[in-house]
């Protein structure tokens, strides 16, 4: 009798397994989180949810319905974790944070000291996790959530995934997650790219392809919310933004990143009038070398290996049977892009003091300890008087299927 008893209360502990398990159609999941500061209260802030409603985006709902497709609601809390069970008062699923997609701040929010102070909620939660992308918002994180509204895309986890995703393989945005915050801040020595957005675009005059930062791109219909660019962070800080040419860069120079289907435009040597489209290709990695002197400036010899793949000349030059045109082309856009990348290497130097490319993992084995790293500090007393020597070599231009040219100027009489 009593061995049944025993078997039975086993049993019955086993199932206690599931007593706080929740269905998914009790839980309310966000997708995109917000955070905003609240004018004139310091520690409280502007939480906003942004929630799918699995019903309507779900690809196997069916008829139509009424619904609408997603949530958007805001309300004060100290952090966005306690936020949820007062959300509760008027959102009836629980709010999970599993599938959370992107965590937005506002540039406001950003640029304070107050930004670290709700990031550290973030580092504790087990409900949000690492990967999430944090984008920075021109506007209030709430207005960007609310005025982001995807033509094509009804299914709001899968928007976010697949702009981000492609802005990254295009390298006009960064990137930028949680985790990468958090070890580049916390390792005190390097620069932190976030992406940079807005739902609020202003005319700008005309530029180059990605030479603009989000709210600057000349577009017509669509959707208003633009990603081009990055907000730079220095000690958890944002103190600056860079278009999406500089991102660019930065990422070439950060072999950490990954860019997969880059266009580019270079200026025509023969018609400088003209611009001659091209497809980046870099299969190796971008070597670099640090050389640590103890009491003069630091060597940092960088070589950017790349192949380009032609895909238009405006001006109609023969540039790929000509030899000496060829040549000519080859040397113009490797001077092009040695100046481009000088230019923002000096400006990393001069104005930041500190570099988003993570080339103090590279200066780190000339030191036995982490005392010793952190005593010759990079980011202070290194980085910003080293001298750096930029080899930009292009190995191979390709013009496509085309073996000449087209004669179009003699279609014409």
């Amino acid at each position: 009798m009593l061995s049944c008893l025993f078997a039975f209360l086993s049993i019955m502990l086993l199932l206690t397994g599931c007593y706080d398990k929740k269905e998914i159609e009790q839980k309310s999941y966000v997708i995109a989180l917000g955070l905003d500061k609240v004018k004139g209260k310091e520690g409280l802030f502007d939480i906003t949810f942004q929630v799918e409603n699995p019903e309507v985006a779900g690809p196997a709902q069916g008829g139509g319905t009424s619904e609408p497709s997603r949530e958007t609601v805001t309300l004060t809390a100290n952090d966005f974790v306690t936020a949820q069970n007062t959300a509760n008062s008027f959102i009836s699923r629980k709010i999970a944070l599993d599938f959370t997609r992107v965590l937005v701040i506002s540039e406001e929010l950003a640029r304070s000291d107050d930004f670290l102070t709700i990031m550290e909620t973030a580092s504790r939660t087990k409900e949000l996790r690492n990967n999430v992308s944090l984008i920075v918002s021109k506007e209030r994180a709430s207005e960007f959530l609310k005025n982001n509204h995807p033509k094509t895309e009804t299914r709001l986890h899968k928007y976010f995934q697949f702009m981000i995703e492609r802005a990254k393989e295009t390298g006009i945005i960064p990137e930028a997650d949680i985790h990468r915050f958090f070890q580049i801040t916390e390792g005190d020595a390097d620069l932190f790219l976030a992406m940079y957005a807005t739902a609020e675009p202003n005319e700008k005059e005309d530029r180059h392809e990605d030479q603009y930062v989000a709210g600057e791109i000349p577009q017509k219909g669509g959707n208003t919310t633009e990603f081009m660019g990055s907000a730079v962070f220095k000690e958890g800080k944002m103190i600056d933004s860079l278009t999406g040419e500089e991102t660019r860069l930065s990422n070439i120079l950060d072999n950490t990143m990954q860019m997969k289907d880059v266009l580019a435009m270079y200026q025509d040597p023969k018609k400088d009038k003209y611009y001659i489209a091209a497809k980046y290709i870099q299969k190796k990695d971008t070597e670099i070398e640090v050389i640590y002197h103890k009491k003069r400036p630091t060597e940092i010899n960088v070589k950017v290996p790349f192949q380009l793949e032609i895909l238009a000349v405006p001006s109609l030059i023969d540039y790929s049977s000509n030899k000496k045109n060829r040549e000519l082309l080859k040397k113009a856009i490797e001077s092009d892009a040695k100046r481009k990348f000088e230019k923002f290497i000096k400006k990393t130097q001069d104005e930041y003091k500190e570099e988003p490319f993570y080339w103090s993992l590279y200066v780190r084995k000339y030191f036995k300890t982490i005392k010793e790293y952190e005593k010759a500090d990079w980011s202070k007393n290194i980085y910003p008087y080293a001298h750096i020597n930029i080899e930009v070599d292009l190995e191979k231009i390709e013009f496509g299927n085309l073996i000449r040219s087209t004669r179009f100027s003699e279609v014409t009489d």
